[in-house]
């Protein structure tokens, strides 16, 4: 969900392809959201209404990570499933967004670091 159009149709594409396989595969769902902005909205409290609102992850399993980029506020976030934690800690989610995501758009490769980081995450979950 790019609403920030941080990605280009053929990226969008791509990644949701990516995504969508992976989950076939694991069982684990994964969703990138993008906002232009979060209206004075901690993102913290953002990622947890999406992912509450929105069902990310299997029923029983609560085993979805959602993964929010908020452009005007410079800011990132990974949220993990409670039934994902061990495969995917806080620490994990910190050291993605720090060496693969952050990197990148500092360079102002958004597409560059949501795809690192998407990779990164796969890589923890699988």
């Amino acid at each position: 969900m790019d609403n920030a159009h941080l990605l280009s149709p053929a990226q969008a594409a791509s990644l949701t392809r990516r995504l969508a396989q992976a989950e076939v595969r694991t069982c684990h769902q994964i969703v990138i959201v993008t906002v232009p902005s979060l209206a004075g909205e901690p993102i913290e409290h953002f990622g947890q209404r999406v992912g509450d609102g929105w069902g990310i992850g299997r029923r029983g399993y609560d085993d979805g990570v959602l993964l929010v980029v908020a452009p005007a506020e410079r800011k990132v976030r990974i949220e993990v499933g409670n039934g994902l934690r061990k495969a995917l800690t806080d620490a994990e989610a910190a050291r993605i967004i720090q060496n693969d995501i952050l990197p990148r758009f500092r360079k102002g490769a958004m597409a560059d670091g949501i795809d690192a980081g998407a990779t990164s995450i796969l890589r923890e979950i699988s």
